[in-house]
């Protein structure tokens, strides 16, 4: 069984692949920050991209006990990056000045030879690429040589490094050339977008080295990270071209992509990585989740995503919306849904804070004037915490924001916003005059499938 959770010195990853004989089946992690100028150290899996804190004491040191048999991390101090190999039975030291990061951060005792080779490579490859500027701006065949020569340059480190085992050496070689393509793979998007030139396609042949590519190999997929994203790549654009010929939905149609794959262990990962916050975004629940269990296998994961799918199910499309009540107005006053009844209500839930949020306004500020005559309110409902009050009344007059402005009573917490499960922002809700749900999951106000939604209801 794989854990996916990063519990405080308890749990960091248990890989059912990578047994490798050691004695201890976890490590522990610890060092000492010179110039401290944060609590703790974060750690996050390449795999699941699952998170741990590691809290730093007042003299700057830390140690923590982290169950793992083998898991690549990035280890984050504020905007400090590093990259780690963590294995099992190590016993490692971490040390470095904020005040001169780069030059001084180390690894000793066990296990401190991936880490130091790790630091290596990263300076291998800004060695390579210093004065380039933005790399994805220089002409294709210019960017395609800078990645190999960091390729061969990255070889070269790895077969010289000491205290590397012959394992470890086989791995990285493959992840190390899973870097390259992944880089090739993301520079069409990546030039199109910086040079803005949106219909920038990369010449024919470009990609050729990702042809015979193999998207079943799970010992890579839980080694490199590089590999993890070539095979994620390879299932939104079969994605993007099953939902274009059968016209089904984009999230219905990645996890049948992710079902073309013949590995059991990937699918399950996959499949759960989707759903775990896809599953509460869908527009076609049933489909969502017919095809989900035909990827997973894993009994912990599907009782999770059963237990959402059975929660989504009571805010199906027909059902009685939730209801909230007594939630404050802009002007102070209250509101409470069953003041709305009689009329369509487009509910979005959104925060201050939250960009994509914020985005949406300018497209919801039209749509509210185009329908301002019609039967149907606009509500936004704010899940920024009691403290941010202030906050949010700035920001509601600022934008100039329309509509019924209110506060839920509890953030993310409200039983309004906990019985749709909603686990990201921005949302929107559609209700109809009687306060039954039409959509769970409606357009957002820059999708020009809203506007279609509500010629469809006659608005």
């Amino acid at each position: 069984m794989i854990k996916k959770i990063l519990g405080v010195g308890a749990v960091l990853m248990s890989l059912v692949s990578c047994h490798m004989g050691h004695e201890n089946d976890y490590i522990i992690l610890r060092g000492k920050v010179l110039n401290p100028q944060a609590d703790d150290l974060k750690l996050m899996s390449l795999v699941y991209s699952n998170s741990k804190y590691i809290p730093i004491n007042e003299d700057g040191t830390f140690v923590d006990t982290l169950q793992v048999e083998a898991d690549n991390v990035m280890l984050y101090y504020g905007s400090k990056l590093t990259y780690m190999y963590l294995q099992a039975g190590d016993n490692v030291e971490l040390n470095f000045d904020v005040n001169n990061y780069d030059e001084t951060v180390n690894f000793s005792g066990t296990g401190a030879a991936y880490n130091n080779y790790l630091l290596e490579k990263q300076k291998v490859s800004k060695d390579i690429l210093k004065g380039v500027g933005n790399v994805y701006l220089l002409p294709e065949n210019e960017f395609k040589k800078k990645q190999q020569d960091i390729v061969l340059a990255s070889f070269k480190l790895l077969e010289t490094t000491q205290g590397l085992p012959s394992e470890y050496i086989d791995k990285e070689r493959r992840n190390i050339r899973y870097s390259y393509l992944s880089r090739l793979n993301e520079f069409e998007g990546s030039h199109a977008y910086y040079s803005k030139t949106k219909d920038f396609k990369v010449s024919e042949g470009f990609l050729k080295e990702l042809e015979e590519l193999n998207y079943n190999n799970a010992e890579d997929y839980f080694f490199s990270s590089n590999y993890g994203r070539l095979v994620g790549n390879y299932c939104t654009e079969h994605a993007r071209k099953l939902s274009d010929s059968i016209e089904i939905d984009q999230d219905v149609a990645y996890l049948k992509a992710v079902n073309t794959l013949s590995n059991q262990t990937i699918k399950n990962i996959l499949c759960y990585k989707s759903a775990k916050y896809g599953i509460t975004y869908t527009s076609d629940l049933e489909g969502y989740y017919a095809e989900y269990l035909k990827g997973s296998t894993d009994e912990v994961n599907n009782k999770e995503i059963e237990e959402s799918y059975l929660a989504l199910k009571t805010v199906a499309k027909g059902q009685p919306s939730p209801k909230f009540e007594g939630y404050e107005n802009i002007d102070g006053t209250t509101t409470s849904l069953d003041d709305l009844k009689g009329k369509y209500v487009y509910i979005d839930v959104w925060a201050t804070w939250c960009g994509p949020c914020k985005a949406e306004i300018p497209y919801l500020k039209e749509v509210e004037k185009q329908y301002h005559d019609k039967n149907i309110e606009f509500v936004s409902i704010s899940v920024d915490t009691p403290n941010n009050r202030d906050k949010w009344k700035a920001m509601v007059e600022e934008k100039e924001l329309g509509g019924i402005q209110l506060l839920a009573d509890n953030a993310f917490d409200s039983k309004f916003v906990q019985h749709y499960l909603i686990k990201g922002i921005p949302r929107f809700i559609l209700l109809d005059p009687q306060g039954n749900i039409v959509t769970a999951n409606a357009p957002r106000p820059s999708n020009e499938k809203l506007v279609a939604l509500f010629d469809e209801l006659k608005l």
